[in-house]
């Protein structure tokens, strides 16, 4: 086989290999996105007890307990709605997105699911009391 006839096997195993590989599906087992394809997962913000305590002096967003059974409230509380029907009643939340927007619970764990919830629904200021009313409660702090 002279040279011309490997250099011209070798081209064509080459253009082959590209087809096939073009062809194939990649698989990307650890779930990366590359940079350029990235896109903002919905987020909430936790808030301390001792940040809402502080907050509660100027109040300036919508707080909302959401644990149910319905328990005793934080003075200040706008509404109770539970945190499983949160996205049925958004007509009893700001129709404005960007409103701050506080949520708590006995432990926290029921506001973390709530927020998630509205963050996911395009809400984009929703803060979680971190550690909820038994948190508060420990602190030292009133409730109604």
């Amino acid at each position: 086989m002279n040279m011309k006839n490997r250099s011209m096997i070798l081209s064509l195993i080459l253009i082959l290999f590209v087809f096939v590989l073009a062809g194939c599906k990649i698989e990307n087992k650890n779930n990366v996105v590359p940079a350029d394809m990235e896109t903002s997962p919905a987020e909430y913000k936790n808030m301390s007890v001792e940040e809402l305590h502080t907050q509660l002096e100027n109040k300036d967003f919508f707080l909302v307990d959401v644990h149910i059974p319905e328990q005793e409230h934080l003075a200040g509380t706008d509404k109770f709605i539970p945190y499983d029907t949160i996205l049925q009643n958004l007509d009893q939340l700001p129709q404005d997105k960007n409103a701050k927007i506080v949520l708590y619970c006995r432990s926290g764990t029921m506001s973390e699911d709530a927020a998630q919830e509205l963050s996911n629904a395009g809400y984009t200021n929703v803060y979680n009391v971190l550690g909820g009313m038994n948190a508060w409660k420990e602190k030292g702090y009133a409730v109604r």
